[in-house]
């Protein structure tokens, strides 16, 4: 297929037969990957020698963060020579925009791949206009193939076949007017997403292409993509009724071999998982030999097990920083990468194309990732764009809902949370009258914590305003509140679950309201690490045959996040949204003379 053909058209995807509902799935189409001929670039100098450098541009996990993460989200911290650290201010679209361009300047072979999470959970710059402009931007930035993560199932797969053909919404329309008036259709995106284990139960076709082959002058990489295995535990299963989310590794081998009979031998799979190295500087050698150095997580079993076919792996989710090698199957080391989240860092791989084997050279492979700082010229497209939707979202994003007099932060590494204290108290409140439920305590799950609050003002609002679109940002999945009976072995079950099962090696503690205490022993393990006599609600100690009433969003109630226990919960009674319950907190317990306070930590003892 011309390389050049794939930008001028969109990937159908049919709903399934006799599925009406907005988390109706989408049927395969895939005959075949999209095969095209980029043709970006300048000479690089190899020319048609045996072998060429193909330079891989990659990033992950950027969940529609346009603008600059605010706070400690937006910083990433560097190791310098003499062992101290310092971090620096990164990201936003206007500088990857220029980091990236610059980055391709004099590279004839360039090609920007990504791993998944591009949108979901977004700022509310994107999530109010469910990511459009981020795929507006990804446009720009020329990206040539990503694949699926669990965030792009956030709406369901409906919506992320609209995301990838265009279309305006099915419920709010289309969001802007041509100069004649008539509605503007969203395009979607230029670049195919990729979800090779990702399948319809009923035929066991991928939902959407499984492989993209990128193709110059005869060189001819491949990439495979794959989300979590897991993704069905942390996103709502409605929008994903009717899919099948498999091993990433079998799913990787078998298209690998797909691959090599259509003559591609140079491949890399970009997988929506990863891994945690032993430091957060992102310049941090995961390769180094020391005691308790390298790299841990699901993805070093996978890389262990993934063909050595694979040249890389490009991969995301944890979040993390780093551009390590892990042996594959034969023992040869391959690079895998992760380049952080909320585009504050890329990586830039150099893959040495042998023409004559039309294979990867590996031993010439060489991976660094490289800081989005915010120093250098920003990109006037992207700014453009933003500014354009910036105006759209104004007159909702730049209303005043509350006031705070410090930052509440929401910091990642830490078990309990004053934004995860803040959000829970918030629910609890809302959910707590007898007509509303009658909630005696709440739980969050601390991956819907998507930012915390920062006192300094992010525009003209001035310092301590918190506005909607603040809000939104930190809370940006609308989902719904819930009140259920849950008995009190069901509540220690459920802090078990925390740290035990598919928590186990990154436990998930949840975000708790005021009055509900108990102590997480990090000396111990599994489902030991909760101290079961020290849980308590307002000072007594929970009765495990007493029924208690529980605030928590849909997603937990329907066990997400692997707490299989809250499925189980009975007499359910939905209320407003998480967010709408945030904004009114703010309203009753703060104003321009009583900024509220960030709340107090203490509800969780660690004992480590």
């Amino acid at each position: 297929m011309p390389a050049t053909s794939h930008r001028k058209r969109r990937r159908v995807l049919a709903a399934a037969a006799g599925l009406t509902t907005v988390g109706a799935l989408v049927a395969a189409m895939p005959a075949g990957a999209h095969e095209r001929d980029k043709g970006q670039g300048h000479g690089h100098g190899h020319g048609y020698g045996r072998t060429v450098d193909v330079q891989l541009l990659s990033f992950n996990d950027l969940h529609g963060n346009l603008q600059p993460p605010a706070g400690s989200a937006g910083r990433v911290t560097h190791t310098n020579e003499d062992g101290t650290t310092r971090t620096i201010d990164a990201g936003g679209a206007e500088y990857l925009a220029t980091h990236l361009r610059e980055a391709r300047k004099g590279n004839r072979y360039s090609i920007t791949a990504a791993a998944g999470d591009m949108v979901g959970a977004s700022p509310m710059l994107s999530g109010l206009f469910h990511d459009e402009p981020t795929i507006e931007a990804l446009n720009k930035l020329k990206l040539d193939v990503t694949s699926v993560g669990n965030h792009e199932f956030d709406e369901g797969a409906k919506e992320l076949a609209r995301l990838q053909n265009g279309g305006c919404h099915p419920v709010e329309g289309c969001y802007e007017k041509k100069a004649n008036g008539k509605p503007k259709t969203f395009r979607g995106a230029r670049f195919p997403y990729l979800a090779a284990n990702v399948t319809n139960e009923k035929s066991g076709r991928p939902v959407l292409d499984p492989y993209f082959v990128w193709e110059k002058n005869g060189v001819k990489i491949g990439f495979i993509g794959v989300t979590l295995e897991g993704t069905p535990d942390i996103v709502s299963a409605e929008g994903i009724k009717g899919l099948k989310f498999g091993d990433e590794i079998e799913t990787i081998n078998k298209y690998t071999k797909v691959l090599e009979r259509k003559g591609v031998k140079s491949i890399v799979a970009l997988l929506h998982e990863g891994g945690a190295p032993a430091s957060g500087s992102y310049n941090y050698d995961c390769d180094s030999p020391g005691p308790g150095d390298g790299i841990s997580g699901p993805i070093v079993d996978i890389a262990k097990k993934v063909s050595p076919q694979v040249d890389a792996l490009v991969t995301g989710h944890t979040h993390q920083a780093y551009a390590c090698t892990i042996p594959d199957p034969s023992g040869k080391p391959r690079t895998v990468t992760s380049a952080a989240s909320f585009g504050k860092l890329y990586t830039d791989t150099t893959l040495t194309y042998d023409r004559r084997t039309r294979d990867i050279v590996r031993t010439s492979v060489a991976s660094a990732n490289h800081v989005v700082t915010r120093d250098v010229p920003k990109a006037a497209d992207m700014t453009r764009l933003i500014d354009r939707w910036n105006t759209l979202a104004a007159p909702i994003a730049n209303r005043p809902v509350g006031y705070i007099s410090a930052d509440i932060e929401n910091p990642a590494d830490s078990p309990e949370r004053p934004a995860g204290n803040l959000i829970a108290d918030a629910q609890l409140e809302g959910m707590a009258p007898a007509d509303k439920g009658g909630a005696q305590l709440a739980l969050m799950n601390p991956g819907g914590i998507r930012a915390g609050l920062v006192h300094k003002a992010s525009g003209g609002e001035g310092d301590g305003v918190v506005t909607y679109g603040e809000a939104f940002t930190v809370q940006p999945f609308t989902n719904m509140m819930t009140a259920v009976d849950l008995t009190g072995a069901q509540l220690i079950t459920v802090l078990q679950q925390q740290v035990s099962g598919p928590n186990q090696t990154a436990p998930k503690i949840l975000q708790v309201s005021e009055g509900f205490t108990y102590t997480l022993d990090m000396t111990k393990t599994g489902a030991d690490r909760i101290v079961t006599g020290s849980v308590k609600l307002n000072g007594e100690a929970i009765d495990p045959a007493r029924t208690y009433r529980v605030a928590m969003n849909e997603f937990l109630a329907g066990g997400g996040d692997g707490f299989a226990v809250l499925k189980e919960h009975k007499n359910k009674l939905v209320g407003a949204s998480d967010l709408d319950l945030l904004n009114a907190y703010f309203a009753a317990h703060s104003s321009p003379s009583a900024p509220l306070a960030p709340p107090a930590t203490g509800r969780i003892t660690v004992v480590r």
